[in-house]
């Protein structure tokens, strides 16, 4: 759980600014959960801007071809100083401290024929520049059949490593696969790690068209790996993830996530790739959907909003400790209903939306922390349609067949309540009984049910 600098800054953010929602994030954000801080691309490019990445950039690098931080933008790494001083900074909040980086190794290296730390080799004879990326500029790929391609991988990460980076978001990994790239950047976390005794979160971007049979692998060697394109603040980018997270679900577990991407809530654009400045433009139950879909499938949580001049709307949303509560303690969640409503059953031109409800059961967390809701189950009600619409789902899809007559306690998650609001409570009596709620227009009602 934690903040990105992309949907905001895009390609520019300044430390000044990277600081400010450290700050905000310690402050408000840090007993709920939230704990990253994370400098997304091109934080080595001098002539970053808004919309975009730039051709034949004067990337800051150092003799080997690794990259720097640019000091005008990051004071702080001047004089070669690179990113420990704003990772200390981060630590002394309590918080973790994460970069971006692209896969391979750039382009500028190349032509400036540097050589790769602690080889004979040069960057020219690592390069692969049959595979290189279509939508950024700045790198080749690494012939990793090339003697020193592995160790220029180890010579960066372990700069990495000395600067204090708990987190690494490593790009154009995924779409398309690239198994030997990923092998390699995890060997050279692994290398990093037993040197200098820390630990490195391996994230990879971006994810599309990401299939399940990869996830052995993906769990071998990462920690997080992304299952979608970008996602932004359009309600169709939220929908699309309904049935991605429902075909992850199964296999998520504590330690290696399938990512639905960052969040886009809150202040965002001010100079980011897409879109112009603005507060995020998913409605308030839009963004609960978001988050509760995200937790309920134990999706990592990176929000992109500026958490400075977001709207308390948006840090109140986040604040909410069910989203660490599900995404840490659960286990067995899964979409079990997902169905069209028409109007009229038999007339698909009647269309209204979809009735989607998860369900999961809390658990302790893996370090031993026990669940707020002992032998409790977590259901959400989703509706996409435009109206709102009367969500009933039987109790006994919820809770088990023989559990459906024993006396459960309702907390609406979002809500805070301890006794159901008006409209959310159970109809019928004994194995017969439902969860009924009238769910706002792409909305969602999430509650606890613990045995009394």
């Amino acid at each position: 759980m934690g903040w990105n600098s992309w949907d905001s800054y895009g390609t520019t953010v300044t430390e000044e600014e990277v600081l400010a929602n450290a700050q905000v994030m310690h402050d408000t954000l840090l007993q709920a959960g939230w704990d990253t801080v994370v400098v997304d691309i091109a934080w080595y490019d001098p002539t970053a801007r808004a919309h975009g990445y730039n051709e034949n950039a004067p990337l800051v690098l150092d003799g080997y071809g690794r990259q720097l931080p640019d000091p005008v933008r990051f004071p702080s790494a001047k004089d070669g100083l690179g990113f420990k001083p704003l990772a200390d900074k981060i630590h002394d909040l309590g918080l973790n401290f994460g970069i971006h980086v692209m896969r391979g190794i750039p382009r500028l290296a190349v032509e400036r024929d540097l050589p790769v730390f602690g080889t004979p080799f040069t960057a020219s004879q690592v390069a692969d520049r049959d595979h290189v990326c279509v939508w950024n500029p700045d790198n080749y790929g690494l012939d990793q059949s090339a003697p020193g391609a592995q160790a220029w991988y180890d010579a960066q990460v372990d700069q990495f490593a000395q600067w204090g980076v708990d987190y690494l978001k490593v790009d154009d990994m995924q779409t398309p696969f690239h198994a030997d790239e990923i092998a390699a950047y995890h060997n050279a976390i692994d290398r990093a790690e037993r040197t200098h005794g820390c630990e490195i979160t391996l994230s990879l971007s971006p994810g599309g068209w990401l299939p399940t049979t990869h996830v052995d692998f993906l769990r071998k060697n990462a920690q997080l790996w992304r299952i979608s394109d970008d996602l932004w603040d359009r309600w169709t980018d939220v929908y699309q993830q309904f049935v991605r997270l429902a075909r992850w679900a199964p296999f998520q577990e504590t330690g290696h996530w399938a990512d639905a991407d960052m969040l886009p809530l809150g202040h965002i654009g001010l100079r980011a790739e897409r879109g112009e400045d603005r507060q995020c433009l998913l409605s308030a139950d839009e963004q609960r959907t978001l988050l509760t879909l995200w937790a309920m499938g134990r999706s990592p949580l990176m929000v992109g909003g500026d958490l400075p001049t977001s709207e308390a709307l948006t840090l109140d949303l986040l604040g909410n400790p069910a989203l660490v509560q599900v995404t840490a303690g659960s286990c067995s969640n899964a979409e079990i209903v997902r169905e069209r409503v028409n109007a009229d059953w038999a007339d698909d031109e009647t269309y209204q939306g979809d009735q989607i409800v998860w369900r999961a059961d809390a658990a302790d967390w893996a370090d031993g922390t026990g669940s707020d809701h002992p032998e409790g189950v977590y259901a959400a009600l989703f509706w996409t349609g435009e109206q709102a619409h009367k969500v009933s789902v039987p109790l006994k899809s919820l809770v088990g067949i023989g559990r459906a007559s024993v006396d459960w306690e309702l907390t609406d998650l979002w809500e805070g309540r301890e006794s159901a609001p008006s409209d959310l409570g159970m109809e019928g009596a004994g194995e017969d009984r439902e969860l009924v709620a009238t769910v706002p227009a792409h909305g969602v009602v999430w509650v606890a049910l613990d045995p009394r």
